[in-house]
């Protein structure tokens, strides 16, 4: 999944990620928005004494595997933020930045467990498992989700899931008494909103912010994501704005658009940008970090 993709619209809406949408415009069509579907976390039931290799499809399930036993991950996808992560240089790449895993080198590694996301490794995994492999499908769209996922590798793994539980509840300790109506923005055609369905409107949740769309699911062929209007976000008209970074320059091209001088959130210049990992797609540990980082400097200089 990759950090400039935003949907590639017909395409991946259809097929939906766990995320996904796709911008109309050219840029934004390669961003990838995590979206709630399928159960999460709905894996075969594994014997820890057993699992000793594990491929993992996805970055965050990567990292936590990773934290958990380094000694056991033998395969990890082929994105962005593994690549630049010098921790998982060595280790076999089984899929590529955009493309579908590659269930002969997946094989080839002889994993007695594989990790993948719902609603993009699905048939990967049945495959997987018609070979006799065991698989988990994940879906992580809340905090909760977070937590349990980590609970249920650690126990795959023989692990114990208190060190990334305590570092997980840093992220929201300390988080300033603010409850500012809230509109996060993840792409500028269609304009798409994250409701509570979803990580980054359950992130929201979770810092106690008034999202504006929260409610709303709306005509968004996106579970979890709802389409809006300019008329409708002037009618919102919200104290803060999150902008997510697709790589397009979304703040200029919606500072071009006649409704955004309008808001309140434009004129007192609450409006912040934020990067698609940690915000709309968990990413990793550290993203998730970064993302609550921002948020608690943002609501500690607005009081």
């Amino acid at each position: 999944m990759h950090k400039n993709r935003f949907f590639r619209l017909a395409a991946i809406f259809l097929v939906s990620l766990a995320f996904v949408a796709c911008g109309a415009t050219t840029n934004t069509q390669n961003l990838t928005i995590p979206t709630a579907s399928p159960p999460a976390n709905n894996a075969a039931t594994t014997n820890s004494e057993t699992v000793q290799k594990v491929v993992a499809l996805t970055p965050l399930t990567a990292d936590i595997i990773y934290q958990l036993d380094r000694t056991k991950i033998v395969g990890v996808s082929g994105s962005k933020i593994i690549s630049n992560d010098s921790r998982f240089k060595g280790i076999t790449t089984v899929s590529g930045e955009q493309t579908p895993p590659n269930l002969e080198k997946i094989v080839a590694l002889k994993p007695d467990f594989v990790v993948g996301a719902a609603g993009f490794h699905d048939k990967t995994m049945e495959r997987l498992q018609q070979l006799g492999i065991k698989t988990l499908l994940t879906q992580v769209k809340s905090w909760k989700a977070l937590e349990e996922l980590t609970v249920n590798l650690a126990r795959s793994l023989n692990a114990d899931p208190e060190p990334l539980l305590k570092r997980y509840q840093t992220f929201l300790a300390d988080i300033p008494n603010r409850d500012y109506s809230t509109l996060i923005l993840v792409s500028r055609q269609p304009i798409l909103s994250p409701n509570q369905a979803s990580w980054a409107g359950d992130l929201l949740e979770q810092f106690k912010l008034k999202n504006l769309t929260a409610e709303l699911q709306g005509s968004s062929p996106l579970r979890g994501y709802v389409t809006l209007s300019s008329e409708k976000i002037i009618q919102a008209n919200p104290q803060v704005i999150l902008l997510v970074d697709t790589g397009d320059q979304i703040l200029e091209k919606f500072k071009s658009d006649s409704f955004w001088q309008q808001l309140q959130a434009v004129k007192n210049n609450r409006v912040y940008v934020f990067d698609y990992y940690g915000l709309v797609n968990p990413g990793s540990i550290d993203s998730i970090e970064k993302a609550t980082t921002q948020l608690k400097q943002i609501l500690a200089n607005n009081k």
